[in-house]
């Protein structure tokens, strides 16, 4: 998927207003993970996350399959925010972050994920196997993914209906909640999974790292509140 000139005039319109407005406002940060302790999140019933060499990951027979239930999940609700974030993938790789999710218990059609894959090196762009995307939502601007094994550098904001994504220092995604009116259709006229519109989607939520089985690394969690 390419990049229409306006589209990519209006991700870098995006970056000087991020910077701009940052900057005349720098985010009071919240730690959620420093290296040490879980003490911020709610588990599952497995337990399956653990704190090793300073990251966060997953101790389970990794089948591939999702684990609802075993979600790594923020104890507090967040409306507008930034959260900033470091992770790594292996070569076989299926994770997400979610964001505002309302119902814990059913977080794949509550929450907005941004994708967590191993798309390294790979040219196509899609919604759902390219690192930083909103899955099934929205491709992202470019495959800024690094090497599996390396630590990414991931930054979204969610500010009312304006989600944006920037992974290693490139803004791939600028999305507009409110376009996403009908249940099961993206703006573009292409499917997607949610029986109801994006739009009507809770502006506040709990924020969550997905166990679907396979391995993945997450470091240096914060969270600064913009509401």
């Amino acid at each position: 998927m390419k990049m229409s000139l306006i589209q990519l005039f209006a991700l870098a319109a995006l970056a000087v207003a991020f910077a701009d407005g940052v900057h005349a406002n720098p985010p009071e940060w919240q730690t959620l993970f420093s290296g040490q302790y879980l003490t911020d999140w709610t588990f599952g019933p497995e337990n399956s996350w653990v704190v090793e060499d300073g990251a966060i990951t997953l101790r389970r027979e990794f089948d591939g399959k999702e684990h609802n239930a075993d979600y790594l999940w923020t104890k507090e609700l967040y409306g507008d925010f930034l959260l900033e974030l470091e992770f790594k993938v292996p070569e076989q790789a299926n994770s997400g972050i979610f964001l505002r999710t309302a119902d814990r218990q059913d977080p794949v059609y509550t929450g907005i994920e941004v994708q967590i894959t191993n798309s390294y090196g790979r040219e196509s762009l899609s919604r759902g196997g390219t690192a930083g995307a909103i899955y099934d939502c929205l491709a992202p601007a470019k495959n800024a993914l690094k090497a599996p094994g390396e630590w990414n550098w991931l930054l979204v904001s969610c500010k009312g209906p304006k989600i944006e994504v920037k992974l290693n220092g490139e803004w791939v995604i600028q999305m507009d909640l409110d376009r996403w009116t009908q249940p099961r259709q993206n703006p573009d006229g292409t499917p997607n999974k949610f029986p109801r519109a994006l739009k009507d989607f809770a502006r506040q939520g709990y924020i969550g790292l997905q166990d679907h089985g396979r391995a993945v690394w997450y470091r240096n969690i914060r969270v600064a509140r913009l509401d």
